[in-house]
């Protein structure tokens, strides 16, 4: 019996298990290794680790975690969890678990624009967050794809980093006369015709090609992403989900199944960061041991 499974090994999942292992608990995590940042280069704006491959990251995490005897990382892919009385039953693809508490940090996972050859230039020359990824882009002639009312705001924040923009909606979102007179008052162009094609080398983009058939020259850019549950874990525990899709909890992590807490960008209360995810990893953890402490008590 485990006082506490983390499921998922991302920075929140990572973070969440350092602390539960240094607080002496038995405690295992499970990973199956399929991050979403895993398609990026570098990972950025975490102190001490900016410019680290995701790779990097999570093996400097594991050698941190291997340290303590009373933590175990599981490399499995978790297809269940179920909680018996006061016990969860956390089943994998090759065994089962038991555990007093369970932690779900697995994540969130991008869904892009239909555009066509997106997936190749996504995380190497394509970007979600310019917090994460803009000052590699800065100052190069930029590509910003967005298909909703963010297309009001998402080249705003896009504009500190190059003031070279292309804004396209993608044939999905058509502004006002009044809309885009601050973008054309600072020469962003806007494109509202459908992207039929992304074309360039080795993942980075050349030339952006409009149903209209025109074409732009881009070296790279960002795009507005939709962000979904990696799993249907939390449903099928029975949590409650937010209205924009997040694991429903308070502010200690604690779903709506008694036990059972989520953290990181699962819950999606905060902008997917690294270093955010990582510190409510550790805010969990605290209030899941405080939990079993008082438990004991």
């Amino acid at each position: 019996m485990f006082d506490c499974i983390v499921v998922g090994g991302g920075p929140a999942g990572l973070n969440a298990a350092l602390v539960l292992g240094r607080s002496k608990r038995n405690v295992m995590l499970i990973d199956e290794n399929q991050a979403r940042n895993a398609v990026t280069h570098e990972s950025h704006g975490f102190i001490t680790r900016d410019g680290v491959s995701p790779q990097q990251f999570r093996a400097a995490a594991h050698a941190d975690l291997q340290t303590y005897p009373n933590l175990q990382i599981e490399q499995d892919r978790v297809i269940d969890i179920q909680k018996e009385e006061s016990v969860f039953v956390v089943k994998t693809a090759t065994t089962v678990f038991k555990s007093r508490k369970v932690i779900l940090a697995t994540g969130l996972k991008d869904k892009l624009p239909d555009v066509e050859n997106i997936w190749h230039y996504y995380g190497k020359s394509l970007f979600n967050c310019p917090f994460c990824d803009g000052w590699e882009m800065k100052d190069k002639p930029l590509l910003v794809i967005v298909e909703s009312e963010a297309a009001l705001h998402f080249p705003k924040m896009i504009w500190n980093w190059s003031d070279n923009l292309v804004l396209a909606t993608n044939g999905k979102w058509r502004l006002t006369g009044e809309q885009k007179a601050p973008f054309l008052k600072r020469e962003i162009a806007i494109m509202e015709e459908a992207i039929i094609e992304l074309e360039g080398t080795n993942g980075q983009l050349e030339t952006v090609h409009f149903q209209d058939g025109t074409s732009v020259k881009r070296s790279g850019g960002f795009v507005e992403t939709k962000l979904v549950q990696a799993t249907s874990l939390a449903e099928a525990a029975g949590c409650e989900q937010t209205d924009i899709g997040g694991i429903k909890t308070d502010e200690f992590g604690r779903t709506t199944v008694a036990g059972l807490f989520a953290c990181g960008d699962t819950a999606l209360k905060a902008p997917p960061q690294l270093i955010l995810a990582a510190a409510d990893g550790s805010k969990v953890a605290s209030r899941v041991i405080g939990d079993l402490i008082d438990e004991d008590f």
